[in-house]
């Protein structure tokens, strides 16, 4: 990260994901049931490389979360809401097909690629 408040400020205040341990160089934060550290780090700071995929480019070292379609709405109307630039406009990819989602990918204030995605009907992808 290039700024730890401004960090604070984007997943606690802006992506509601609650604060766990810091210091003056990290930050712990629950991203979604998952443990994400924001450290300061400038000099690594953003992404360089995309990846084709459905016609979009996609952000070759990107992480993210899978929500619930109704959770997935509410967060894409939230960013908009906040002037949110996407990288990928929230949409539904390969519809009518296995592996149906809405997705939606945004840079983190350090440059960080963020991909928020939900599966519809046809089910998730990720089911065991």
């Amino acid at each position: 990260m290039r700024d730890l408040p401004e960090a604070r400020a984007f997943y606690g205040d802006l992506l509601g994901c609650p604060e766990g341990r810091s210091s003056p160089s990290w930050i712990d934060f629950d991203f979604y049931g998952h443990q994400i550290v924001a450290h300061l780090s400038p000099e690594e700071c953003g992404h360089r490389n995309t990846s084709e995929v459905d016609g979009e480019a996609v952000p070759v070292r990107h992480f993210g979360a899978i929500l619930s379609m109704a959770d997935w709405d509410s967060m894409a109307a939230k960013l908009e809401a906040a002037g949110t630039r996407f990288l990928i406009e929230p949409q539904v990819r390969f519809k009518g097909q296995a592996g149906e989602q809405a997705t939606m990918f945004f840079l983190d204030p350090s440059g960080n690629a963020l991909e928020f995605k939900a599966f519809g009907d046809l089910g998730q992808v990720f089911a065991k």
